[in-house]
């Protein structure tokens, strides 16, 4: 079997419906993966990335669950380990938003805790209850989504979605370590500046220029190429990368 070869693999995407998330499941099924493809609202997204996985000559399922809710994530993950007759190789945390841009001394608690919630708590509640299947099986892949934002602080009026992603990141790591003697993988993919419905909703053309002219690359990344990430994470080539980033900006982290 090649090393980039994903067939008879397990995998179940949070927000697997659009954006990066999306890009990750048909990435992963090109490699021969089967896909648990989670949403929330966005349903007819979903069953659009179900229909071109199964172009891909593999199979998918959509799964409706807030994975901010532990009862939905408990049937979320029963659901997946069913589909994959007992077995969940690789876990993508990828649910998460900015919710809404607010000023701190204008933010309400309730504000500050959604954000949290859908960033973070998600990241929790699916990894805790994936986690007792992977070490039966004593193998697995986990991989978060963080944000470039983790560094610097985030955009305008965004501190609790940063602080958020600095918290994933930290997670990543700690769980990398808790879980080595299971020989489950923990690690992390950074995205910068992507184009997604993200930035469509949350940020400016006019910003987004901006930036494109600070990335010496001097572009948008795109989904696709998060998810080739994602590929060395989840396949053989990463076999031996545990509790690690990998930052996706085009270089902008080095400016």
């Amino acid at each position: 079997m090649h090393k980039f070869d994903l067939k008879g693999k397990n995998v179940l995407v949070t927000g697997g419906g659009t954006g990066i998330g999306r890009a990750i499941a048909i990435e992963f099924a090109k490699l021969g993966a089967q896909i648990v493809v989670n949403y929330n609202s966005s349903k007819e997204a979903a069953e659009e990335v179900v229909d071109e996985v199964e172009k891909l000559s593999s199979i998918a399922i959509a799964v409706q669950a807030d994975v901010t809710k532990e009862d939905q994530v408990m049937k979320l993950v029963k659901e997946a380990e069913v589909f994959g007759q007992g077995k969940i190789d690789i876990l993508v945390n990828n649910a998460g938003t900015l919710v809404e841009r607010c000023k701190l001394d204008e933010m309400e608690l309730s504000l500050w805790q959604k954000v949290m919630d859908v960033n973070l708590t998600s990241t929790f509640l699916v990894s805790k209850h994936v986690i007792p299947v992977m070490k039966r099986q004593n193998q697995g892949k986990i991989i978060n989504l963080g944000s470039l934002a983790a560094h610097d602080g985030g955009g305008a009026s965004a501190i609790p979605y940063a602080a958020s992603k600095a918290a994933t990141q930290a997670f990543t790591k700690g769980l990398a370590k808790e879980l080595a003697p299971y020989n489950i993988l923990v690690n992390c993919l950074s995205p910068g500046l992507i184009t997604t419905r993200f930035h469509d909703q949350y940020n400016t053309m006019e910003n987004r220029v901006k930036t494109c002219g600070n990335i010496p690359l001097k572009r948008e990344g795109l989904p696709e190429e998060v998810a080739g990430a994602a590929v060395l994470f989840a396949t053989e080539y990463g076999s031996y990368i545990t509790g690690e980033t990998i930052e996706i900006n085009g270089g902008l982290l080095m400016v």
